[in-house]
């Protein structure tokens, strides 16, 4: 199962490549930090690494080329002003949005070639797969 689930994770990030990757020039890791940063709108790199399974040096130097782009903006956190907090800027609101039609519209393709009986059904498992993951996962 963890290699059917792997192939599918893969799959589905590949088929939705070209939207971010030619579209835009983001690579995959910048398109997680943008798409992280833009749905919890205030966010530790630390915080993005966790929630994106990636190591520390790619959402770094992915953060370091946002920035760079204008797209995320840096801030010293409100209770511990060591951690800095990412938050996007005006234009990479632009682009979070712009972005996330592309992938409610691919989205939606998806759902209607498996029709929406076994989409519903795929979105139920892999909830219910996360559940009894972190039920096996060592606290």
């Amino acid at each position: 199962m963890p290699f059917l689930i792997n192939q599918a994770a893969e799959a589905t990030s590949k088929a939705f490549q070209p939207v971010y990757r030619d579209g835009y020039g983001l690579s995959r890791t910048q398109w997680r930090v943008l798409a992280i940063t833009g749905r919890y709108q205030a966010i530790s790199s630390r915080d993005i690494c966790l929630i994106a399974h990636e190591e520390k040096s790619r959402v770094s130097r992915a953060v370091s080329a946002l920035v760079a782009e204008g797209l995320i903006e840096k801030s010293g956190g409100e209770v511990d002003k060591r951690i800095e907090l990412l938050t996007l800027s005006a234009k990479g609101r632009d682009l979070y949005q712009e972005i996330g039609q592309s992938a409610q519209a691919f989205d939606a393709k998806l759902q209607s070639l498996l029709g929406p009986d076994r989409d519903a059904q795929l979105r139920d498992l892999l909830t219910d797969l996360h559940v009894a993951l972190d039920q096996l996962t060592p606290k």
